[in-house]
Formats: C-alpha cells, sequence, structure tokens
C-alpha cells in the first residue's frame, strides 16, 4: 500500500451492512467510487454503491471481481472469512489485514494479543476439551462463559455461577471452543475509536461513555460524562498500544470496563467502525467512516475534533411495534416529533423490514452543553417510546 489513492479511485468493502453504508457515503462524499461485496440484493450498502457484486463472500470468482474494480478493500464487518480477505490481498490493498481481522474473530486470540499489549483484561481461561473445563480454577467463577468465534450483540453468552453451571452452560453452546471470564463488578461501559495509518500515525476520538440493554448498545454520551481527564489519557493510550501492537491499518473500536474500584480492563475489540461511534457523524469535523476511508486510501489521517456534545440513541425495530401488542403490525414512529427537537439527527440505515432487536437506525442529539444534549434526548427517548433514564 505504498501509493496514496486519490479521489476518483474506486474502494471495495465486504459487507452490505448500516456500516458498510456510512463508508461508502463518506467514501462518495470524498469523491471515490465504491463497489460492495454482499449476497443481499436488498443490502443497506448494496443501495447505494456504484455497484454491487451480489455473491457469497467466498465466491472466488466474485472476490476476482471485486479485486479488479477496486484499488483497495476493507470490510465492515468481522465475522467475514479472513480467507476472503486474504485472496483479495494478493490482488489488491487490503486493511485491515486478514490477520487482524483474524484476531478478532477468536476471543481467545484476542485476549492474548490484549495481554502481549500489555493492557490488562479479565481473568480467564480457554475451554476447549472436557480437560480444559476440568481445570477451570475456582476463582473465575462467577464468570461468564462466552464462545471464542461468531458472539456479537451480546449473543454466544452465559453467565454461570458455579462448576455445575458451567457444565451446562458448555453443552447449551454445543461444546464449542469458549472463554470463560471472571464476572468482575463494573461501574461504566466506554470505547475508545481510533484510526491508524500505514505510517503508523495512530489519530483517536474521545472515550466514549455506553449503556446496553439485552447485550446490544442503547446509548452513547460524548463527552464521557463520569470520565475524567486521567482515565481519558488511560484508555487512548491502551487503544493505542493495541493497534499498534498488531500492526493495524484502518478504524478499530476497542471497548472497556471500569470497574468499581477505579481500575481499567479491556474488554473486546471490533476491526471496523463501531455502533458506538456513529455519534461522530454529527459532532465531529470527521467522522469515523471518513478517518476509515482516509486510512484505506493512504490519505492523512487528522486528530478528529469533538465540536458538540452528542448523545446517541440506538434506534431497534422494537419501536416500530406496540410494546402492549406482540402481534400488532408495524408502525412507523414518531419522525415528525423527534425531528422537531433542537439538534436531532436521524439516520436510517435503508432496511426495508423492521423486526425486534434489528438495528435500524440511530439518532444523534447534539447540543452546547452535555446537560442539554441529555435533556433533550431524553425527550426524544420519550417520544419514542425508549426508557429515558441512563
Amino acid at each position: 500500500m505504498s501509493d496514496v489513492l486519490l479521489p476518483g479511485a474506486t474502494l471495495g468493502v465486504l459487507g452490505g451492512g448500516q456500516l458498510g453504508r456510512m463508508f461508502l457515503h463518506a467514501a462518495q462524499s470524498l469523491g471515490y467510487r465504491t463497489v460492495v461485496l454482499d449476497p443481499d440484493a436488498d443490502s443497506p450498502a448494496g443501495a447505494v454503491a456504484h455497484e454491487h457484486i451480489r455473491a457469497d463472500y467466498l465466491d472466488e470468482a466474485a472476490l476476482a471481481a471485486l479485486a479488479a474494480a477496486c484499488d483497495a478493500i476493507t470490510t465492515e464487518f468481522e465475522n467475514v472469512p479472513a480467507h476472503a480477505l486474504e485472496l483479495l490481498a494478493a490482488q489488491r490493498p487490503v486493511a485491515p489485514a486478514a490477520s487482524c481481522v483474524a484476531i478478532c474473530q477468536d476471543r481467545a486470540a484476542e485476549k492474548a494479543h490484549f495481554r502481549a499489549a500489555g493492557v490488562d483484561g479479565a481473568p480467564y481461561a480457554v475451554i476447549a476439551t472436557e480437560a480444559d473445563l476440568q481445570a477451570v480454577p475456582d476463582s473465575l467463577l462467577p464468570g461468564i462463559l462466552k464462545t471464542a468465534r461468531m458472539g456479537y450483540d451480546g449473543k454466544g453468552q452465559v453467565r454461570v455461577r458455579s462448576r455445575a453451571e458451567l457444565q451446562a452452560a458448555w453443552s447449551e453452546l454445543k461444546q464449542v471452543a469458549c472463554v470463560l471470564e471472571q464476572l468482575l463488578p463494573l461501574q461504566l461501559e466506554l470505547s475508545v475509536i481510533v484510526a491508524r495509518g500505514r505510517d503508523g500515525t495512530v489519530v483517536q476520538f474521545p472515550v466514549q461513555q455506553n449503556l446496553h440493554r439485552d447485550g446490544i448498545l442503547a446509548v452513547t454520551e460524548v463527552p464521557a460524562p463520569a470520565v475524567d481527564a486521567a482515565l481519558q489519557a488511560r484508555a487512548a493510550e491502551s487503544a493505542a498500544r493495541i493497534a499498534t501492537e498488531m500492526g493495524y491499518v484502518g478504524v478499530l473500536c476497542i471497548e472497556f470496563f471500569l470497574l468499581q474500584d477505579g481500575r481499567l480492563v479491556v474488554n473486546e475489540m471490533a476491526p471496523r467502525p463501531h455502533n458506538s461511534g456513529h455519534y461522530t457523524l454529527n459532532a465531529c469535523d470527521a467522522s469515523q467512516f471518513e478517518l476509515q476511508v482516509r486510512a484505506l486510501a493512504g490519505l492523512p489521517l487528522i486528530t478528529p475534533r469533538l465540536h458538540s456534545p452528542t448523545v446517541m440513541l440506538n434506534l431497534l425495530g422494537d419501536l416500530w411495534f406496540d410494546p402492549q401488542d406482540p402481534a400488532s403490525a408495524a408502525r412507523e414512529p414518531d419522525w415528525a416529533g423527534v425531528l422537531a427537537l433542537p439538534g436531532t439527527h436521524l439516520h436510517l440505515y435503508g432496511k426495508a423490514n423492521a423486526r425486534r432487536g434489528r438495528k435500524m437506525g440511530h439518532l444523534n442529539v447534539s447540543a452546547a452543553t452535555p446537560e442539554a444534549a441529555r435533556a433533550t434526548a431524553r425527550r426524544a427517548a420519550a417520544l419514542l417510546g425508549l426508557p429515558e433514564t441512563w
């Protein structure tokens, strides 16, 4: 990736979801042509790409067509087959590299990487065999058993309090390779989004304070209201070390836990822009998606500036249904009422059908002060039927 790709070049993305869609918007605003490879004819990213190759991610003919059409290629989700990235990298610049994505796809490899980078995480054990299960130390209970692969938004996770529950949970998860993490007393959930260029330059967005409901991100606040400057610096330094240790190129999100005793521990990472960074579309002078484009194209990485305190509300498909009537037909939320509030910015992802638990969009609420942003966000939440307290 020695040459800078200037506007007019073609950038490709594996994956057709909302993250790909917002990457394409950023690329197109900078003047790039765009191509998506995704099997879904109705994918959100495919709807806005200059070209949509409809095929499986391991279809070698489709991968060859993507490589032929593009000057550089990225991915919008971590579960894309790493082998697909390897095939593409033999023909075109790819960022992030398949080796980095492979680390993020496996919790055991991910945790080993955190240790190699010198960043503290929760005590854990890898369970791949019955012998591993029997060797788990009592100190890890109570804990959370997580599948080593394919877990996201709280899926593939079971809380266990005893060895009997651990045995049952591993059986419930079909005895696939898992990681058991010690359950820690959490105070807050935080995330840091970094962008790293080919030349090793690392820039970061402010630390984000997150609230999850049922394992899915619900609210992000920036500036993080309960995070002081010293903690921000610790999180930022740890995130930069994690990215640098694996030679990462692109946008990377690292999630942290702040414990009740003040310790900061790393939880997991995602090799792409992240739901918690969607606020950057309206709160910063360069969004996480613009930095993804810049890193892929080899353009200069600027340090993003937060110009407006912002609260991001995740919009799930549940909003389209009457919470009192599970069998109710879908109806449109009160967008007019929400958009009448000052500083509201609605982002819908172009998904044709609303389903409970499906990410349909997000709402950014910006204001001159964090208090004003929070107050307006709570008014918007009330109009949408979301919990108002966080």
